[in-house]
């Protein structure tokens, strides 16, 4: 795994066309967050529904290394390329 790899998958979850479930939006987006600037460690508020869920998904991940995020994050990447084309 490379950073080069991750970047390609970055790009590549733009180009999605098929639709995708808020749990695998959530999921990307746990596994980047924690892929790019780490654990989790700002809060939102409480009244902000979308935020505290993208909160909630990220927090799940807190102790995984940047790294193993990366890989983790390609694959979905690619699972959902995969399922999206058919």
């Amino acid at each position: 795994m490379c950073q080069v790899e991750f970047e390609m998958a970055c790009a590549a979850v733009k180009q999605l066309k098929g639709p995708m479930s808020d749990r695998e939006k959530l999921l990307v987006y746990s596994f980047y967050k924690q892929a790019t600037p780490g654990d989790c460690n700002i809060r939102p508020s409480a009244t902000d529904v979308k935020a505290k869920a993208k909160w909630e998904a990220w927090k799940e991940n807190k102790g995984m290394s940047k790294m193993d995020a990366m890989k983790i994050y390609v694959a979905k990447v690619e699972e959902l390329k995969k399922s999206v084309t058919g």
